[in-house]
């Protein structure tokens, strides 16, 4: 297994792929090329022996706030889960985020998505208040648009890689 910087070729493969991956999810629109071809410095691509991408993180440092990152979307084959694939490339991220002066990471989540809260928990995230609480999670309301609320996470990179470092059973949820 490789982990590589995400890259334009892997956008077809990818996208074609990640609604399955998401049992059947409509998801795929929340990947438009322009992450492939924009923020390939922050975002990364876990291919196989044969080079097919089984895993992948999409993620860029803020404009507005420079020592600040989001992640975007990352996802798992659901065939090659659990074998910590996901802490794989977070700690690929975090560390090429220290590189850029980063020292906070944020991403958000479904309230229904149980699988990510978890994940994201478990890499050392905290999860940010909100302005409403949904399935017992504080949640961000419109986050996402009109009517779709989103659970906020950050962690502070100082302490991200011991973190996760420690933990064997971590995964990207869907």
């Amino acid at each position: 297994m490789k982990v590589r910087a995400l890259a334009v070729e892997d956008y077809l493969p990818i996208v074609n792929q990640v609604n399955d991956w998401w049992g059947g999810r409509q998801v795929s629109q929340l990947l438009p090329r322009l992450f492939f071809e924009h923020f390939s410095n922050t975002s990364f691509v876990l291919e196989s022996e044969s080079g097919q991408a089984i895993a992948f993180l999409v993620a860029f440092v803020s404009q507005t706030e420079p020592d600040l990152a989001y992640v975007h979307f990352g996802g798992v084959d659901p065939r090659e889960r659990g074998q910590g694939f996901g802490r794989k490339l977070y700690m690929a991220l975090f560390d090429k985020l220290r590189t850029l002066g980063c020292r906070r990471v944020r991403a958000i989540t479904s309230p229904v998505n149980h699988g990510s809260v978890s994940f994201h928990r478990k890499l050392g995230f905290h999860i940010l208040p909100g302005d409403d609480v949904i399935n017992g999670y504080p949640v961000q309301n419109d986050l996402a648009g009109p009517g779709q609320p989103r659970i906020c996470f950050e962690i502070l990179l100082n302490t991200a890689h011991e973190a996760i470092s420690k933990r064997e059973d971590v995964e990207i949820g869907n």
